[in-house]
Order: C-alpha cells, then sequence, then structure tokens
C-alpha cells in the first residue's frame, strides 16, 4: 500500500486494488492502472472496443546523463481495427503523451491479437409486487420513524421481493 493512514471509512474496492496492482503493473508491463483504465476515453468509442494498451517499452539508458528517449506503446489490436489504429497512431500518441502529462511516447507499435472485453451483465429487474406483498412490506417497515431509514428498507424489500430471493408466507 501506498503508506496513508486509513481513516475508519469505507473505502471503494477499486481504489484498494489500483493501489495494489498499479505498481505491479509498472513493473511488469511499465504502464499504469490509470491508463488502462482510462483507454476508452483516451482513444475513443470506436477504437475502445478493439484496442487495448499490453505495454510501454522504454529505452535502455546506459548511464544518468542519457538523453531522455520516448517509449513504444505497445497495444493490443483485434483485426480490421489495427488499420484504423495505425491510421489515428500520431492521434493516439498525441492523446497518450496529453493523458501522461509529458511526452513519453513517440511511437506506437501494433500487435494483433484478441482483445477480450468482460462485459458485466445488467441486472434483471425485479418483478412487479403483488397488492399482498406490498401491503406486507409496508406494514413491516410501518414502525420506522426515520424517513430516509423507512425509504431504503423498503426499496430494499421490494428488491429482495421482486428477486425471489424473500421469505414467501
Amino acid at each position: 500500500m501506498t503508506g496513508k493512514r486509513r481513516s475508519g471509512n469505507p473505502v471503494p474496492v477499486s481504489d484498494l486494488a489500483t493501489e495494489i496492482l498499479d505498481p505491479v503493473m509498472r513493473r511488469r508491463a511499465g504502464v499504469s492502472i490509470g491508463l488502462v483504465q482510462s483507454w476508452d476515453e483516451i482513444v475513443g468509442p470506436h477504437l475502445a472496443g478493439r484496442t487495448r494498451p499490453e505495454k510501454i517499452q522504454w529505452p535502455r539508458r546506459t548511464s544518468d546523463d542519457d538523453p531522455f528517449e520516448p517509449a513504444v506503446l505497445v497495444i493490443a489490436c483485434e483485426g480490421a481495427g489495427a488499420l484504423h489504429l495505425q491510421h489515428e497512431t500520431a492521434e493516439v500518441i498525441g492523446r497518450v503523451n496529453a493523458f501522461l502529462g509529458f511526452p513519453a511516447i513517440g511511437r506506437i507499435r501494433i500487435v494483433q491479437k484478441p482483445v477480450r472485453r468482460i462485459e458485466a451483465d445488467p441486472r434483471p429487474r425485479p418483478r412487479a409486487l403483488s397488492a399482498s406483498e406490498k401491503a406486507r412490506l409496508s406494514a413491516a417497515v410501518s414502525g420506522i420513524e426515520d424517513d430516509a431509514l423507512r425509504e431504503a428498507l423498503e426499496r430494499l424489500g421490494r428488491s429482495v421481493l421482486g428477486s425471489g430471493r424473500g421469505d414467501r408466507r
């Protein structure tokens, strides 16, 4: 971790994962998790579904006095997307450098391979409750004085009963 002291407040799992994975990705592939997560915004929707940043290859420096040389960004690409990416290479380099905040990338190398995107399945919508289920739910939460808590519990109850996981008596 970064050594920051954590308060007792909940932290999103994505933040924790980023803190753990970012140093590993930098060391192994030379690419930050932020670049991977922001790839869709960087290259736009027309390329995002067919490409993904693989790694950044930095030139070897023999001494600290060697001048800075930009790196090569290796991008995995599917099929005809490689041709589109090749035509937009200069724009992609400019956008990646703007994202990184300095002219880090000088060239792009395209590697043709499948780019798999795991799309989250949309959650099924809960079914509408019957009149008796609505009445039973309203009765169950009617004794709660706090309006916000009562409404939240009612939403939770509708979701549980509507998804079929509730206790149906």
